[in-house]
């Protein structure tokens, strides 16, 4: 552990006008306040606040961080408070504090719900000041480091899960590469510790056996780019154990079958040698088409710049070699925090692009599940480049399709999308972008998301705008549902309704907006009498309580402009149709089930609000089901889809439910206009000689 010194001196070596007063109050506070506190190592608690600002030093941060590093778990784990730190230590270090401490306050939340808020509050932190994440990292490598103390091995699995699912890869995404390999490899030995100790063991053979051959190749790269004149650093190592892991895991092969497991490092003096020095090892030894990546000319989101490409040394060995200059390798190394200036005054962005799409996945996810899935999609790398057809560049996750492509542009033109083309092609949208595709996105004014892309994007932020501009819509519908019954309840309240009689009722309610009571109505999650109270206290007194669901007025309320799927859901069992007399069903929670009047499924509903439901004006379009017999010789099924043709209607699905020689029986669900449609289809059907039978399911 450091001491105290020790920890200054290394501040004061790259910022010699730091405040050491400051440094040495944070360090006595951390001790005094963790006091007797022990780690399950049997170390003092202070240790871990300790370490963790060493690795900040290492990072050559500035000295409110180093502070905070210090100060990091005072307020979750002893009585001190964010007041007591800004007292003591200012409001910039308190606002960093509050930004890194683990929130234990949501221990009694669910799991992934606990671990979704912990994301939640920190990436919004994190957006404020970059420098939450370096202690957040810091903090987490160190708990790391230290894991093996730790007793029960189902903690030890879920912290390594989460560190292998969320902190290694926001380390990647800044930059930071060193802590994201280590972050990986400690965390797969508790993940997979058979899968750890298999390939260890493997890589000990080989250096027991190799006689020094990693050393031997790089010597030789560095003979061959020497006679050139270029003058050059080459180190090489194996690949770690969780890297040839994922490899074997990718392309289902052995370890045996891996065959690049050693990889080198050339670095130059400047990019022009670097370029030479790629074109010697290209001359020298034969390189391998598709493996070669310039990540100088286009470097990652987070800063990374080198040049990537694989040799076969000898007869059969594949090498990996990565080419770059110093600065490049010390940003590649430490990423963001490389950049990060101590001065006052002269400081990064911290809500660099991938930061401002993780923010904008938090406002838009509705639930813990959703935003650890957006946000898990945002922050894992393996990218493919696109263009816009000015020439911007994007980078996305591979699999991207072409609605990703149109919300990593701008949220508002994803969610106008209504077309694309892709290398000055009409393509559909759930195409899949390819390196270096150009594509251009077509709007309109009155577009919007649809559901079914969610079957095929991949992007985080994709999914969480379409899923939020999907559940404004259905809320929307909802309350439109519920204004028309809201409508037909003010009737029967013995007084005129007006505004402030509704606001009355809305401040009883506690509820901030009309839409607010009308949703609460269209979802089911509040009944009428409780709304009748409301607007007039003591109106239901005299009613039965068995009375909640009373005959309405008997208007039927219009379905007409609110979307299948959204505002309501047709049912599966009985499949109505526009012309179908219908009825709903208000489920709490579900929202309104639309069956046809003789439905038999309506008995199974008895406990649920029944409404009376028309369909509208111009209400056009639905899946309508029919079973059809045909005799079971050839040519029928041809002469059934034929009717089908001649009538215009597309076929949904067709299944055949039932093989009773001669004769057969399907299940069709067709897109049809309307009853007077369904019956035309159902006419023509009957007339052919090819069937049987046909009846509406």
């Amino acid at each position: 552990m450091l001491r105290q010194y020790e920890l200054v001196e290394r501040v004061l070596e790259y910022d010699p006008d730091a405040d050491q007063a400051m440094l040495n109050r944070a360090y006595v506070y951390t001790v005094q306040k963790h006091g007797t506190q022990t780690r399950a190592s049997g170390d003092p608690y202070f240790s871990h606040p300790v370490e963790v600002a060493g690795l900040m030093t290492d990072l050559k941060l500035d000295q409110e961080t180093i502070a905070t590093a210090l100060l990091h778990d005072t307020v979750e784990d002893t009585l001190a408070t964010i007041d007591d730190i800004e007292a003591n230590f200012g409001p910039e270090v308190a606002r960093l504090v509050d930004g890194v401490t683990k929130l234990s306050k949501i221990e009694q939340m669910p799991e992934n719900e606990r671990a979704a808020e912990n994301l939640r509050k920190f990436l919004l932190a994190m957006s404020e000041d970059i420098r939450v994440l370096l202690v957040k990292l810091g903090d987490r490598l160190h708990n790391m480091r230290t894991l093996h103390f730790i007793k029960k091995p189902e903690k030890r699995q879920r912290i390594a899960r989460e560190t292998m699912d969320i902190y290694a890869p926001l380390a990647e995404r800044v930059g930071m590469y060193e802590y994201m390999r280590e972050m990986q490899l400690l965390a797969f030995e508790q993940i997979e510790p058979e899968a750890y100790a298999t390939i260890t063991k493997r890589l000990q053979q080989i250096r027991e056996h190799d006689g020094g051959q990693v050393d031997a190749i790089a010597l030789d790269m560095k003979h061959a780019l020497a006679e050139t004149g270029l003058h050059v650093e080459v180190s090489g190592r194996e690949k770690h154990p969780y890297s040839i892991w994922r490899k074997m895991a990718e392309r289902h092969v052995s370890f045996e079958q891996v065959t690049d497991i050693m990889a080198f490092r050339v670095i130059c003096d400047d990019v022009a040698d670097c370029y030479r020095a790629l074109g010697v090892l290209h001359t020298t030894w034969q390189f391998l088409p598709g493996k070669f990546k310039d990540y100088i000319s286009t470097p990652k989101t987070n800063g990374y710049r080198s040049l990537h490409t694989s040799l076969i040394y000898g007869k059969s060995m594949r090498v990996e070699v990565q080419i770059r200059t110093r600065d490049m390798h010390h940003t590649n190394e430490f990423g963001l925090a490389a950049h990060w200036a101590y001065k006052q005054g002269d400081r990064p962005d911290g809500a660099v692009g991938w930061l401002r799409d993780l923010i904008e996945i938090v406002d838009a996810s509705h639930d813990a599940e959703e935003l650890l899935e957006h946000t898990r999609m945002a922050i894992y790398q393996d990218r493919i480049f696109a263009f816009t057809p000015k020439g911007a560049l994007f980078q996305l996750p591979k699999g991207a399709t072409a609605v990703d492509f149109a919300f990593a542009v701008h949220t508002d033109l994803g969610a106008q999308t209504v077309g694309a083309k892709i290398n000055g092609r009409h393509m559909p949208l759930r195409t899949q972008l390819n390196n270096g595709d150009v594509v251009e996105i077509l709007k309109g004014q009155n577009a919007e998301p649809q559901m079914s892309w969610l079957s095929f994007v991949i992007t985080g932020k994709a999914r969480a705008a379409i899923r939020r501009a999907v559940r404004l819509k259905e809320r929307a519908e909802v309350a439109d549902i519920g204004q028309k019954l809201y409508d037909e309840i003010v009737t029967r309240v013995p007084a005129k309704i007006g505004k402030k009689a509704l606001r009355e009722a809305l401040k009883r309610l506690e509820m901030e907006e009309a839409d607010d009571l009308f949703y609460a109505i269209g979802a089911a999650k509040i009944s009428d009498r409780t709304v009748m109270e409301a607007l007039v206290p003591g109106s239901t007194e005299d009613m039965a309580e068995e009375d909640d669901e009373w005959l309405r007025s008997g208007k039927s309320l219009s379905i007409r402009g609110l979307t299948p799927g959204v505002g309501y859901q047709l049912a599966e069992c009985c499949h109505p149709v526009p012309g179908d007399r219908i009825v709903g069903l208000r489920k709490q929670g579900e929202g309104v089930e639309v069956h046809a009047i003789d439905c038999h499924q309506l008995a199974t509903g008895i406990d649920n609000d029944w409404l009376d439901l028309s369909w509208g004006r111009r209400s056009r379009g639905a899946v309508g089901r029919l079973h059809v017999t045909l005799y079971d010789r050839p040519g029928t099924l041809a002469e059934m889809a034929g009717i089908f043709a001649q009538n215009a209607v597309n076929v949904k699905s067709l299944e055949q439910t039932q093989l009773d020689h001669p004769f057969t029986t399907y299940a069709v669900d067709l897109e049809v206009q309307d009853l007077a449609h369904l019956t035309r289809i159902l006419s023509a059907l009957r007339a052919s000689d090819s069937v049987a039978q046909a009846e509406r399911a």
